[in-house]
């Protein structure tokens, strides 16, 4: 299950991922926001990070105007690893060598199309398992 978080600023970008996960049929729950009326992103982004560490979702995707609010927000919560990415490339990356747990965007930063295309990447690639990535996040971790 995907844990949904945004502000104002990316609600309407939420709202399209919403769609993308429904079309395909991939479990998510929503911790808000649920409007466009202006809101602190701190909230949605500890609600979300917070079901990811739990281990009642098993990742995560956050939104706000840039993404660095709401991914500084969620990197707070012990277990997360928050990646910003406004690129398939790096979002690939992130999970093949950081085993990120959360995808961060910015709906002010990328349009919908390249989102839509950030979270196939993001959703569809596994972490590599590789003994120096998995040294890394140890080292994060610790």
């Amino acid at each position: 299950m995907i844990a949904l978080g945004c502000d104002h600023g990316g609600y309407k970008l939420k709202k399209a991922v919403i769609k993308y996960l429904e079309e395909n049929n991939i479990e998510y729950k929503d911790f808000g926001t649920y409007s466009e009326e202006s809101c602190d992103y701190p909230i949605y982004g500890k609600l979300a990070a917070n079901a990811v560490a739990s281990g009642e979702c098993d990742k995560g995707i956050i939104i706000c105007g840039t993404g660095i609010g709401i991914s500084i927000t969620a990197n707070k919560i012990k277990g997360i690893r928050a990646a910003l990415c406004h690129d398939v490339f790096s979002a690939k990356a992130t999970r093949e060598h950081n085993n990120a747990n959360m995808l961060a965007m910015g709906a002010r930063v990328i349009g919908e199309g390249l989102a839509i295309e950030i979270v196939k990447a993001f959703l569809g690639t596994e972490f590599s398992n590789d003994e120096r990535h998995i040294r890394r996040i140890n080292m994060i971790e610790d």
